[in-house]
């Protein structure tokens, strides 16, 4: 399947002009980045034969702080996802040691890892191949 990278940059007025790099003369605009991708498809038609199942690759222009911050809040985020995986699986062993190899109590265990001893239970009701 072919790709097309399209850049997005707002005017001066606010709009989003979609630009296909590589195609001369392919560009359109939206007020919103979803309008202009809708848009910058169909211009693309004019333009290519397989503009209908091509991959559209966005590269949206925004200003370097913007940037910045936007590049820190999805490394934040995927470092979150990551975490929050190794979060689940430890308390999934820590309730299990805690009730299976040490007896404690479900509504113990639960007071001892911060949850409900009914999230206790789940955890511990869980094949282990999700764990």
């Amino acid at each position: 399947m072919k790709s097309y990278t399209v850049k997005y940059e707002r005017d001066e007025d606010g709009w989003w002009v979609a630009t296909v790099k590589g195609v001369s003369g392919c560009h359109t605009q939206g007020k919103t980045i979803e309008q202009s991708r809708t848009r910058i498809r169909e211009a693309l038609e004019l333009f290519v034969d397989d503009a209908l199942t091509a991959d559209l690759i966005d590269d949206i222009f925004l200003p370097t702080k913007a940037r910045n911050l936007v590049k820190t809040v999805l490394d934040t985020r995927d470092r979150v996802e990551t975490e929050s995986k190794k979060l689940q699986k430890v308390t999934t062993d820590a309730a299990r040691v805690l009730t299976e190899d040490i007896g404690v109590s479900m509504r113990d265990a639960g007071v001892i890892l911060g949850l409900s001893h009914q999230r206790v239970h789940q955890l511990t009701s869980q094949n282990d191949t999700k764990s």
